[in-house]
């Protein structure tokens, strides 16, 4: 499972959602969109207008802080 998760700075949602991930022992690559802006456009693209946004390989699944949908991440 490929795990990809954009964020940005001073994002509360993004931080308690990497802190989920880490705690859990789910590993994920980080994109930053202060620090990789390419990315807003990409996001803008698949129609996401707020961070953070979990993809597995390649398909969002999770835009957001839920920590129901990310409890499903658990089980697979």
């Amino acid at each position: 499972m490929s795990l990809a998760i954009y964020t940005k700075n001073n994002c509360i949602q993004c931080k308690m959602t990497k802190k989920f991930l880490t705690e859990h022992q789910i590993s994920f690559e980080e994109h930053n969109v202060n620090q990789e802006p390419k990315y807003i456009d990409y996001l803008k693209e698949k129609g996401f207008r707020s961070v953070p946004v979990i993809e597995k390989n390649s398909n969002p699944i999770i835009n957001g802080f839920r920590p129901d949908l990310l409890k499903n991440l658990l089980a697979q």
